[in-house]
């Protein structure tokens, strides 16, 4: 099949190539530990040009033979790419948006080998305390075809979203850097001294975490119930093993605990890595939260679609 699209997912500390195929089928994929945080350094030849640019660098070793086969590959791409630390800075969108909007609203950059990256922009939440996205409105949009008009979709992760979705719209989201304190807690605190990793998911110990966030203790917020992941060690009450799972649970249990109530007749949808989103379904299978599913390929299919939106690439008509 011929390619037809380069999809970049270009976050703060990987970057996805995909090439598309029609519809969106993934011909060939790659992953780099090219993030926006973690750019190659080391000055090269690009085209002719003797390049030390790190966003060229590493656009050129996920891609670049790509489009030396097939130069007239259009690329789009989204995540932090677009930040005011990125490659070139793709201005928010404020909320409510219509998600596939977006693929009319696209920066473009042009690479040292004559090419234009099309880069999403990411959406923004004003009023209060405001909230931004970058690559998770993508995501939403790859998940959506079929779902309920009013859905809650979920991306766990370092810095978890919970979206709220309405007839295409994304009208409010969350952020909780539930995944981010997890690491700082376990790698930076005195909690993580008595801890000890294993490749066995302790689902009792992770199950209680979550039910004391949600208990009369839990009420007393996060930073009360944190340090029982180091007196129930104390007290032989968790192995060393266990407690990273506790304190796992307990931290997802914090989180769900600050989604409103008006969200459990919702069908939530879960987007993100398999063993991760499996651990928040089972604590939203605790929490009261019945309708629940993992969807997969959320990028890539986000980025084909505001492509076609775009008129980068042409979608699949009936013969």
């Amino acid at each position: 099949m011929q390619a037809q699209l380069i999809a970049l997912d270009w976050g703060t500390s990987s970057l996805r190539a995909y090439k598309l195929g029609s519809a969106g089928v993934v011909l060939d994929q790659r992953s780099l530990a090219s993030g926006i945080m973690h750019l190659p350094s080391e000055p090269r030849d690009i085209a002719g040009v003797r390049c030390s640019n790190g966003f060229e660098l590493a656009f050129d070793s996920a891609c670049g033979d790509w489009l030396d086969a097939q130069p007239d590959l259009p690329v789009i791409a989204c995540g932090m790419v677009g930040s005011a630390q990125g490659w070139s800075e793709a201005a928010y969108r404020n909320t409510p948006v219509d998600v596939a909007s977006l693929g009319q609203a696209l920066h473009k950059v042009r690479s040292v080998r004559g090419f234009d990256v099309h880069i999403v922009p990411g959406v923004i939440e004003q009023g209060g305390l405001p909230n931004v996205m970058r690559g998770e409105e993508t995501q939403v949009l790859g998940v959506l075809h079929g779902l309920a008009p009013h859905v809650l979709i979920g991306l766990p992760g370092s810095h978890s979203k919970w979206v709220e979705v309405v007839e295409g719209c994304i009208t409010h989201f969350d952020t909780f850097m539930t995944g981010e304190l997890f690491a700082v807690l376990s790698q930076h605190s005195i909690l993580g001294r008595t801890q000890q990793s294993s490749e066995h998911f302790h689902t009792e110990a992770f199950d209680r975490g979550v039910q004391v966030a949600l208990s009369a203790d839990g009420r007393r917020g996060v930073l009360s119930t944190l340090f029982s992941a180091r007196t129930l060690g104390l007290t032989a009450q968790l192995t060393p093993e266990q407690q990273p799972d506790y304190l796992s649970g307990l931290l997802i249990g914090h989180e769900l605990a600050g989604l409103p109530d008006s969200a459990k007749p919702k069908p939530i949808v879960l987007v993100g890595a398999v063993p991760l989103c499996a651990r928040y379904q089972r604590a939203l299978a605790l929490c009261g939260f019945a309708d629940v599913s993992l969807a997969q390929a959320a990028s890539e299919r986000g980025l084909w679609q505001l492509a076609v939106a775009a008129g980068l690439t042409q979608p699949v008509t009936e013969a």
